[in-house]
């Protein structure tokens, strides 16, 4: 953003001061806007490479960016810890507002406040320097309090910003003031070209450069005479006046920040439905893989049948060694205990549960492609929504709540929630509700699984789902009859400095299930 831009801005707020801050608002991590009496929202867009200082009008206590109010905006909590301590320190009036010269740097000092702690003035230092685009918040000493981005000296070799040092400003540069240029000052550009004089104009870069050039209606490479002088101080001084009059420049970098914007609120959807179909295509392969195992249930079953044929003739050992019914040689192992009967009736259950894991995965596999279709069909229209449908679709999925984990619905129609690592078990289980059901594998590594009845009955069929994935989410997957352990929210606590996902639990009962994947 252009020197003479920002100080439209500053010009036409500088005379309203002190204004009365309503409080700040983050649309996203790189932008901070301040709601101010009368006048609507200051912001402050501090990501690199198109920085934004702009007044967008909106009614008191309202948000222009999202149509929401300040108090209840669903997106506008502060995002990052620099955030937080901008909210926290920069309060009270806004009764300072400055540029210095006509650089892209602008100080803006709170008044503080009072209250039953006390907020300490504060100055907000906004660089809008292209790729070097940073804020920081200091006192009113200079000191660094907080910034963006911290510069090292391995970044900057000129300067170090970081908190607990002094704010260095940019190094000082000397060119031409067009608020306060007379014709005389032109003098010296007689006989050189139009470009050369804009290059010393402080506060015009290329795209104002080219909106001068648009208004004297000169070629960038006029040999500049005398007689061009009146002229080009005339355009020069209605610029500044009026800056954004034509310029393309407003509309370009606005347009960039909502593609900015727009891939911002874009990201989260497409990661959720991403994962869904991640969770969805591991599960095709476990149905294939069940499918394949059908020939080891026809070995087991063949092993099984021989055994019951031949059991009285083999004689004790770890192998049975036999001919199968078309004569060919073949070698069973045998579980040491057990007799070639109870061996064979062994084999038959395996067999038995294989194939019924594949008969599952091949009803199975149908829903899940065609559930995988939809959420591809979904991908794609989420990526072709625009910005304020995004911002619909994303005030949707917040008021569902934090799609943390994994997400089913049990037989009962009861939501059920999976972490899928310690502090996504973590974070669900303090989620929960106190009155919902918490499932864990007993004595293993695995998901916190949590039924959310939130105090409702739930019927077997519920506990049993929710049982199946909490053991299928562990280390016991594939295992059968594996013990689940399961009680309310309100009896499991995190001990004091455990690691996350780490917890006790008292009133537990005990389910044994099956560690296979559930449908639906």
């Amino acid at each position: 953003m252009e020197g003479l831009l920002i100080h439209a801005v500053v010009r036409e707020l500088a005379g309203q001061l002190p204004l009365r801050s309503l409080g700040w608002v983050f649309p996203d991590d790189g932008t901070a806007a301040l709601l101010l009496e009368r006048v609507g929202n200051l912001v402050l867009r501090y990501r690199p490479p198109n920085p934004i200082l702009t007044v967008e009008p909106g009614r008191l206590g309202v948000d222009s960016l999202s149509g929401q109010r300040a108090a209840a905006h669903p997106g506008g909590e502060a995002r990052t810890p620099f955030q937080r301590l901008l909210e926290a320190r920069c309060k009270g009036r806004l009764v300072g507002l400055q540029q210095v010269k006509l650089d892209r740097v602008v100080l803006l000092e709170f008044e503080g406040e009072k209250g039953f702690v006390d907020v300490a003035p504060a100055r907000l230092v906004f660089e809008l320097t292209g790729r070097n685009a940073n804020l920081m918040v200091c006192d009113l000493g200079g000191q660094i309090l907080g910034i963006d981005r911290p510069v090292t000296p391995a970044i900057n070799r000129f300067r170090e910003l970081r908190p607990g040092l002094p704010y260095t400003p940019p190094p000082p540069y000397q060119k031409l003031d067009p608020r306060t240029l007379n014709p005389e000052a032109l003098t010296p550009f007689v006989g050189q070209t139009f470009a050369q004089l804009l290059k010393h104009l402080d506060g015009v870069g290329k795209a104002l450069g080219a909106e001068l050039v648009r208004r004297a209606q000169l070629s960038p490479q006029t040999v500049l005479t005398t007689g061009h002088l009146p002229l080009i101080h005339r355009v020069i001084h209605s610029l500044v006046e009026e800056p954004q009059g034509r310029t393309p420049l407003s509309a370009a970098l606005w347009a960039s920040w909502e593609r900015e914007e727009a891939e911002a609120l874009r990201k989260p959807l497409r990661e959720a439905l991403l994962r869904q179909i991640k969770t969805l295509q591991a599960r095709l392969q476990d149905y294939q893989r069940a499918l394949e195992r059908l020939e080891e249930a026809e070995r087991l079953r063949g092993w099984g049948d021989l055994l019951m044929a031949y059991g009285p003739q083999i004689p004790p050992g770890m192998v049975a060694q036999l001919q199968d019914f078309s004569g060919q040689p073949v070698e069973i192992p045998l579980e040491k205990g057990l007799s070639p009967i109870q061996n064979a009736r062994k084999f038959y259950e395996r067999a038995k549960r294989l194939e019924a894991n594949a008969e599952k995965a091949l009803g199975l596999f149908p829903q899940t492609e065609a559930q995988i279709g939809a959420l591809e069909a979904e991908l794609k229209r989420v990526e072709g929504l625009s910005r304020d449908e995004l911002r619909t679709e994303n005030r949707k999925l917040r008021e569902k709540g934090p799609q943390t984990g994994l997400r089913f619905k049990s037989p009962g129609g009861f939501e059920v929630w999976v972490g899928r690592s310690s502090k996504e078990n973590d974070l669900l289980t303090r989620m929960a509700h106190s009155e919902d059901l918490w499932f864990h594998a007993q004595g293993l590594p695995g998901s916190h699984v949590i039924l959310r009845t939130q105090g409702q009955p739930a019927a077997l069929p519920d506990l049993l789902y929710a049982a199946q994935l909490a053991a299928y989410y562990s280390r016991a997957r594939g295992e059968k009859s594996v013990p689940v352990d399961y009680t309310a929210k309100k009896h499991v606590r995190r001990p004091r400095k455990a690691a996350p996902g780490q917890v006790l639990y008292t009133q537990g009962k005990t389910l044994f299930v099956d560690a296979e994947p559930s449908e639906g």
